[in-house]
């Protein structure tokens, strides 16, 4: 089994993914809204997927007003594939039958 890839695992990050896996792009405001972070912890964790290489930061200017949309990349989609993998393994181990127990309940009786 692998271990569980930290920069997805904490919360905020795995829901952020989640989200950027189901559509091409998002933008700041509609993340930070469906997310309720606030704007400096969702910056935060968008710099560190950033420098993962798991997102793409796309700044564009609608006038003078600055655009900010996020893409997940292929390697973020890839290791978000391998975290729920991950999770998967872990899972199927919770539904492996427990060994046979003798007339006391405990294993060696």
């Amino acid at each position: 089994m692998n271990d569980l890839d930290r920069t997805i695992h904490e919360p905020a990050r795995l829901r952020i993914l989640t989200i950027l896996s189901g559509v091409d792009v998002a933008d700041f405001s509609f993340l930070l809204n469906t997310l309720g972070l606030t704007k400096g912890n969702l910056s935060s964790h968008m710099d560190k997927l950033e420098k993962s290489g798991f997102v793409e930061v796309l700044k564009t200017f609608n006038e003078r007003i600055p655009h900010t949309e996020f893409r997940l990349t292929a390697d973020g989609r890839g290791a978000l594939n391998s975290y729920w993998s991950s999770l998967d393994e872990i899972r199927a181990l919770q539904e492996r039958p427990a060994p046979p127990t003798g007339k006391s309940g405990s294993p060696n009786a």
